[in-house]
């Protein structure tokens, strides 16, 4: 910043009438001062390496010389300027990478409490995680996040897989189920024998997965960089034929021959090439930005318009990410406000999502909530509490099963219909009054809003593949994916499974993943572009995503997709006036029809059409609301 802050103020002392010239020059010196450091010191260490890396940024320190040779001081201040804010630009990404790996890492605990024999009796002890073998056991106590990866030997509870998994409600897990670190208990203390040593852990293989994908170079990247590697020295080694040759065969004098050289120079530096990309890329950006599109680079901006083929997460994505009472079914001789009333009295003492779910449906509803006495929780199957004289029980049917109650078959035929549709449901009995079982509860996590027109909207926009991946159970999955339309389902996906689908899908060509979890960072940064849910996305997910739909506005992904379309169409066309800008003079000044004079002319009107090409990008609206 400091590079244009300096090339402006010799702008301005230039083209003011008491501004003295030497001022002016003085200035545009520290700006190349500041604008070609860094350059300049990556290339003096190159040289102590016996190493020369031709590359686009010694052109334009070069370029820079060579029009301070002829005078044109502000050009290469300008030159040099652009040059050192792409590279601060990209240690910014560089540091925005690193931050997903921590932000990964910081989900398990650092501590771990071992359960130890000692003398016949059990005692606890907390150690580092580092310590912690396969084969130990471990304690997790009720809220804590589990630290190992293992299986259960004893307790029973909910466990929150949503960090690895994304399932969007907590799994029931009984003695003899596997576990996750980085995962979050629930209400019953579990005992753990551990499975895998730290490093070998899923959320492990999940920040390898991530670490390894940033690391990949985009192939716009490896393009520009084969194209420099041809046409640095090209342009340098036909720079200094053009000073040499000419003199030695009496063509031109020396004078002539370095004045030529250094209009050449000036002529084959990509002035317009360096401000159309960048100018349209900003513009695109500061559109997207304004509305609710967080797009993190040029790269990304353009691969996203290239996409046709779109893998969507379902909790939290197309999904709202908590569940909802989506179906009351009462018996005969119940109302609906009594069975929902009657389970939000028992639940609205209970903290787990479903309980949370019910106690907001009856709100909603205004339905009125009796006060419940003291909660009786049974672990992986339901609760119970007294209700104005009676008992009130709300949960699974293994509840009542086990307790030896029959279930009538229309309570058992309900449950069935609802989880055919991808429903969790909750059993509703009152004991000691008839009816005793007042009906039953279908809860889910149901589609956003609008999810089904984007997907529409996104078909309609030329995606031919649109796949659901979810870590949630196939029932569920289907109902989603047949609500919102999706071409293809694949659950009960761990992170590296997603990573998988996403690798079968890039086979076909580019595709995009959408997703909020930390389980879908792997799959974000190994996609063409990763796109990650804002609001309620993780900082894994966001550090990881190339694109970030602000406040959980999935809509505003055909906008972002139409965006990167229209910036690809102005890219190329900037692309083509510029170069073709550069061989027509180069051209020019080689024959000795153009000097540095027009030269100089030709670049800056080159440069005010890409940048006002690139500005249309300011004024883009979706094809809907035009």
């Amino acid at each position: 910043m400091t590079s244009g802050a300096l090339l402006l103020a010799g702008w301005l002392v230039e083209r003011s009438p008491s501004g003295r010239p030497s001022v002016a020059i003085g200035l545009f010196v520290l700006s190349y001062v500041f604008g070609a450091r860094d350059n300049v010191g990556h290339f003096l260490r190159d040289l102590q390496r016996g190493k020369v890396h031709f590359n686009i940024d010694l052109l334009m320190v070069v370029a820079a010389v060579g029009a301070a040779a002829l005078g044109e001081w502000a050009e290469g201040a300008l030159l040099l300027f652009l040059f050192s804010l792409g590279h601060a630009l990209e240690h910014h990404a560089l540091g925005r990478a690193r931050h997903a790996i921590t932000a990964l890492a910081d989900l398990a605990p650092s501590r771990a409490t071992l359960l130890r024999e000692v003398d016949g009796s059990r005692r606890e002890e907390l150690v580092l995680i580092e310590a912690v073998r396969p084969g130990d056991i471990v304690v997790v106590k009720p809220a804590e996040r589990v630290p190992v990866d293992g299986t259960i030997r004893e307790g029973r509870s909910g466990v929150n897989q949503a960090p690895i998994t994304g399932e969007s409600v907590p799994v029931d897990k009984v003695p003899g189920d596997q576990v996750f670190a980085g995962t979050v208990n629930g209400e019953g203390a579990l005992v753990i024998e551990v499975s895998v040593a730290v490093g070998d852990r899923t959320l492990d293989r999940v920040i390898k997965l991530v670490s390894e994908a940033q690391t990949q170079k985009a192939p716009t990247q490896q393009f520009t960089e084969r194209f420099a590697r041809v046409f640095v020295p090209a342009v340098l080694i036909g720079d200094l034929i053009l000073i040499v040759a000419p003199p030695m065969l009496g063509v031109l004098s020396w004078p002539d021959a370095f004045a030529r050289a250094m209009a050449v120079l000036v002529a084959a530096s990509p002035c317009a090439l360096a401000l159309g990309t960048p100018a349209a890329v900003l513009a695109g950006i500061a559109q997207a930005a304004r509305n609710g599109v967080l797009i993190k680079g040029g790269a990304h901006l353009e691969a996203l318009g290239a996409i046709r083929s779109l893998a969507l997460d379902k909790t939290g994505t197309l999904t709202v990410g908590e569940p909802s009472v989506t179906d009351i079914e009462p018996t005969e001789g119940v109302s609906e406000r009594m069975l929902l009333g009657s389970a939000a009295a028992v639940e609205q003492r209970s903290q787990h999502p479903l309980a949370r779910a019910v106690v907001g449906a009856a709100a909603q509803r205004d339905v009125p909530v009796s006060e419940a006495g003291e909660l009786q929780s049974v672990t992986g199957r339901g609760v119970r509490a007294p209700v104005e004289g009676a008992v009130v029980e709300v949960g699974r049917a293994l509840l009542f099963v086990e307790a030896g109650v029959m279930v009538p078959l229309e309570i058992g035929e309900a449950v069935a219909r609802l989880e055919r549709a991808g429903r969790r449901t909750m059993i509703v009995r009152r004991i000691g009054h008839v009816p005793e079982f007042l009906g039953v509860l279908g809860l889910a996590d149901e589609p956003r809003h609008n999810a089904k027109a984007t997907v529409h909207a996104l078909r309609a926009a030329g995606f031919t593949r649109i796949v659901m991946l979810t870590g949630d159970n196939a029932g569920v999955a289907n109902a989603v994916g047949d609500a919102v339309g999706v071409d293809d389902v694949r659950a009960g996906l761990l992170p590296a499974d997603k990573v998988d689908a996403i690798k079968e899908l890039a086979a076909d060509g580019p595709v995009a993943m959408v997703g909020d979890g930390v389980n879908d960072a792997p799959a974000l940064a190994h996609a063409t572009v990763g796109i990650a849910m804002g609001g309620a996305g993780t900082a894994a997910a966001l550090e990881t995503a190339d694109v970030a739909l602000m406040g959980d506005d999935l809509g505003r992904l055909p906008f972002a997709v139409e965006l990167s379309r229209q910036a690809r169409r102005i890219i190329r066309q900037n692309l083509w006036v510029s170069l073709g800008v550069i061989v027509v003079l180069v051209v020019a000044t080689v024959s000795g029809v153009a000097s540095i004079g027009p030269a100089v002319i030709a670049h800056e009107g080159s440069t005010l059409v890409v940048i006002a090409n690139a500005l249309r990008l300011l004024r883009f609206q979706e094809s809907g609301a035009r």
